[in-house]
């Protein structure tokens, strides 16, 4: 589906909010690709983003789904709109063993208000990507709403 972004800036929009987001920044998440409702963002192996067996954290893989949907649906919304998760469901489907986690997002549908995405998260070993995880999200586009804490 082909979808028109309502900012000629959306992708230093979108890479400008990432750039804010320290959480990505401490997990060591890098945004690799943006387009008109879809987004990519990379996750390197680290020791300490791992569970009890040396997999992806469950925790990881969910915030990967939840980041990419987010910049999937940012990419259409208004200049001066922020955005917030209203909602999201994961679906483990196998371990994050691997040495790089691959999130990818489509918008299904944008709304006025509301947009729907679709998440897929996927484990990279030994140059074989295998799906780990799918989501979908409902996300809100907050109009006439910094997309920082220090503006209001």
């Amino acid at each position: 589906m082909e979808f028109q972004p309502k900012s000629d800036n959306f992708i230093q929009k979108v890479e400008e909010s990432f750039a804010r987001q320290k959480f990505m920044d401490f997990i060591g998440a890098r945004l690799i690709k943006v387009e008109p409702g879809f987004c990519e963002i990379h996750i390197p192996y680290n020791e300490n983003l791992t569970q009890q067996h040396g997999f992806f954290h469950a925790g990881i893989i969910g915030s990967l789904a939840d980041n990419v949907a987010g910049y999937a649906a940012f990419s259409l919304m208004e200049e001066s709109s922020s955005i917030l998760t209203v909602e999201f469901k994961l679906n483990l489907m196998s371990p994050g063993d691997g040495d790089l986690l691959i999130g990818r997002s489509n918008v299904l549908k944008n709304g006025r208000t509301l947009t729907i995405c679709r998440s897929e998260v996927f484990v990279c070993k030994d140059g074989k990507e295998k799906i780990c995880a799918a989501s979908q999200s409902t996300l809100i586009e907050l109009k006439n709403s910094a997309d920082n804490k220090t503006e209001k």
